[in-house]
């Protein structure tokens, strides 16, 4: 029951809604079971021509079953949907608040595309677990203990023969047909999570695909795997319906050997004549739920792989709610690196091994190195966002896994590589780094990264596919200056722009952090001479650290040699 236990939680905080389902449910049932049983005595009376009154009555009752049959379904229905809709809405909720703190590391291990199906097809899934796994047995073998003790006040015999019918359906076919769909089952989520993320990257990559002429073939290929994945479902679809018709075979098989049973009792002397037709639609109506336990081991299976797969996303991560410390805020923030190796999921090599340094308040920090060395990686590890495998991070003498996020996240400006941009106006996306920013605090940042030709009424399109690439890098350092934050991450927040634009805006962000501590990752080595300390990284290693002068001076050391030939590339 582990695999559950997501949407048995879930369950057990609308317990007043599931009583009365099943309150309902059950006198929906003996109501349904009453109403057959007296239609049939009154057909079986009227046969002998009884007095008018007798017929009156039974009528009036058959009558007030029906309405009564009819209300309780109306009851079992709106509590057990509403019961069903709060519960999805909860498991919707625990489902985001698990998954948004751990967003970046989860992001790490999964394709977006089987996320959305996570969070939405396995979550949908899971609305079937109470309609049609839960509630379904417990109706059904309430209503029938309920009809058998009635039944056994008629004939012993026929009530052991409900019974024997009843375990069969109740025990016997779900465990056979549950069996079966286990195999089919897991295949299925996963072909629709691979499904799903195949189409994500294809809307995705259509404009690369596009430019490569591969979007034909890759077109081609997703066609292929929906009319696979809808051949699985339409083969399930098929078995689920093969099931169904045992099951509906069996119980009208297990009403007919009761009317041969209770026949025989009539010849028998045993039974009166008049209870004959009573015992057949009984047997008749009792096992008129029965189909719903051919799907039970389908939704059974389903909800187990949904709320598993739900569960996998979370389940090794340390969420944030183990974090103990709030960092006090207006508190300078001093960072130190402990022998601090990071390796992300599935990769073989670490992306950072055994780093170690300090980065004061106040300081003006660099780190440089070739690509793929690890410089953006321990960025975010700064920032929370990398799985660090060994060693520690300290953020004024607390381990960085022990304080709250967002009490850190609070006091830093961030500028990635790849940023986002939402569709809007360049004013709403401004003031996405500050809802209190007026519109001439944003004209002012505009005019600071050299973006001023722009109103801000101008629109931005999804993910800022209407900027330049040097417009997207201006755009994001513009919402850095409407922050108060003492401590800036800038990784590469320049590469795309020109040297004499990318002095101009550096000069402006040197202004505004005057007293703020800056950690800027570069490739081009310009402009480092006055910086505090810089960090030389290669293959994952901090191979050298110091001041540019310090650096220099090592006749043998990386960086001079970097230095010297981005030199000799710029002379040509």
């Amino acid at each position: 029951m582990k695999d559950l236990s997501l949407v048995m939680k879930m369950m057990l905080k609308e317990k007043k809604d599931i009583f009365l389902s099943i309150f309902f449910g059950f006198l929906a049932g003996i109501t349904a079971v009453s109403l057959f049983a007296a239609s049939g005595y009154l057909i079986s009376q009227a046969a002998f021509a009884p007095p008018i009154y007798t017929l009156m009555v039974l009528v009036a009752s058959v009558k007030l079953l029906g309405i009564s049959s009819a209300v309780s379904r109306y009851g079992e229905r709106y509590f057990s949907h509403r019961g069903t809709f709060t519960i999805l809405k909860n498991i919707r909720l625990k489902v985001y608040d698990r998954i948004e703190p751990l967003a970046n590391r989860i992001l790490q291990k999964y394709r977006s595309g089987d996320i959305l199906a996570r969070v939405v097809g396995d979550v949908e899934s899971l609305q079937h677990f109470f309609l049609r796994v839960f509630y379904p047995p417990v109706v059904l073998a309430v209503v029938f203990i309920a009809t058998v003790f009635f039944t056994m006040y008629l004939s012993v015999g026929v009530a052991l023969t409900m019974i024997a019918g009843m375990a069969v359906v109740l025990l016997v076919f779900p465990s056979v047909f549950y069996l079966f769909q286990r195999k089919t089952a897991a295949s299925m989520r996963e072909r629709r999570g691979a499904l799903s993320s195949a189409f994500t990257d294809y809307l995705y990559g259509f404009r690369e695909l596009t430019i490569f002429q591969q979007a034909e073939t890759k077109k081609q290929q997703l066609d292929q795997d929906m009319h696979h994945y809808e051949a699985m479902k339409a083969k399930e679809n098929r078995q689920l319906a093969m099931r169904e018709a045992m099951v509906i075979f069996f119980s009208f098989l297990v009403a007919v050997i009761v009317l041969v049973q209770a026949g025989f009792y009539v010849a028998e002397g045993n039974l009166a004549g008049t209870l004959l037709a009573v015992m057949f639609m009984i047997a008749i109506t009792v096992f008129e739920d029965t189909p719903s336990m051919a799907v039970l081991p389908a939704h059974l299976e389903e909800s187990k792989a949904s709320s598993k797969r739900l569960i996998e996303v979370w389940d090794n991560e340390t969420p944030s709610d183990t974090a103990e410390h709030e960092l006090e805020a207006d508190v300078p923030i001093q960072f130190d690196f402990k022998d601090v190796s990071i390796q992300y999921p599935n990769e073989k090599k670490a992306a950072v091994q055994h780093a170690s340094f300090q980065i004061h308040p106040g300081e003006n920090i660099a780190i440089v190195g070739p690509s793929g060395s690890g410089k953006s990686t321990l960025m975010q590890a700064m920032l929370t966002f990398a799985p660090i495998q060994s060693g520690q991070i300290d953020v004024n003498g607390k381990a960085l896994s022990t304080l709250v996020p967002d009490s850190l996240w609070r006091q830093m400006n961030v500028s990635l590589q790849h940023n986002h941009f939402f569709y809007g106006s360049m004013y709403e996306n401004l003031r996405f780094a500050n809802n209190e920013a007026g519109e001439k605090a944003c004209r002012e940042a505009l005019k600071k990264i050299q973006l001023s030709h722009f109103s801000l009424e101008d629109q931005v399109l999804e993910k800022g596919s209407n900027l330049s690439g040097g417009e997207k890098q201006r755009l994001a350092l513009a919402r850095l200056f409407l922050r108060d934050a003492s401590v800036w991450l800038l990784d590469e927040p320049t590469s795309s722009l020109d040297a004499i634009t990318e002095q101009d805006i550096m000069d402006e962000i040197e202004k505004a952090t005057k007293y703020q501590t800056v950690v800027t990752i570069r490739h081009r080595l310009t402009g480092l001479e006055n910086m505090d300390k810089i960090i030389v990284m290669n293959h994952g290693e901090i191979v050298e650290q110091g001041t540019y002068r310090e650096l220099m001076k090592n006749e043998k050391g990386y960086f001079k040699a970097m230095k010297e030939l981005e030199n000799q590339q710029l002379a040509f």
